[in-house]
């Protein structure tokens, strides 16, 4: 764990958009690593676990020996930010999902995998936030969405119009951030900056 100077924040490095995470992750002052092993994992201060496929990133951590540290850490207070199936990964509960298809949990939601359909149904749309003065411009890809949020879980979007308007697609829990969507696919950091602060907040 970094003691001194910019926070070290990881992404998970075995499937998803590893690279594009840690460029936006270096504009907003903090040093970006991936992580693809358990002694990676044990050196940050938070983690981002990007979109990809939720299933294949559970086989993954598992032959990487990361799933069970990564649940410790979760459960210890590590900040992570999951998007699209990072958020898949976090929530507690999974409707739609493989059979036996397990999560790291901790963050008290039921999340719905591929809710907005397939790859042919990918869209974007601006999005208000609580924290941001101007919309949020999002990009969504196979995204899943929030069906039911726990007590202590704040929810920081919804959809604003067509088909999946008041959709929840971002929340948090405590240190746990989750989008439906791709936030590294847009160039605006704010998103990274918002959970950069996070762990600064440590």
């Amino acid at each position: 764990m970094a003691a001194q100077g910019a926070p070290v924040i990881g992404v998970f490095a075995l499937q998803g958009n590893v690279r594009e995470h840690l460029a936006m992750l270096g504009q907003v002052g903090v040093e970006a690593v991936p992580v693809r092993r358990p002694s990676e994992l044990a050196a940050v201060d938070g983690l981002v676990l990007p979109g990809g496929e939720s299933t294949t990133m559970e086989k993954l951590a598992r032959s990487f020996e990361l799933f069970e540290p990564l649940q410790k850490r979760i459960r210890d207070g590590m900040p992570v930010f999951g998007t699209c199936a990072g958020m898949i990964l976090l929530a507690d509960e999974i409707s739609g999902g493989v059979a036996g298809q397990e999560t790291l949990g901790g963050l008290d939601v039921t999340v719905r995998r591929n809710a907005f359909g397939r790859q042919v149904d990918s869209f974007e749309a601006d999005l208000e936030f609580g924290a941001f003065s101007t919309p949020y411009h999002a990009v969504f890809i196979r995204a899943p969405w929030v069906e039911r949020v726990g007590r202590d879980v704040e929810v920081l979007s919804t959809v604003r119009s067509g088909p999946a308007t008041g959709r929840i697609v971002a929340v948090r829990h405590d240190r746990l951030l989750a989008t439906s969507f791709h936030p590294e696919m847009t160039g605006d950091a704010r998103l990274h900056g918002y959970f950069a602060d996070l762990v600064r907040d440590l």
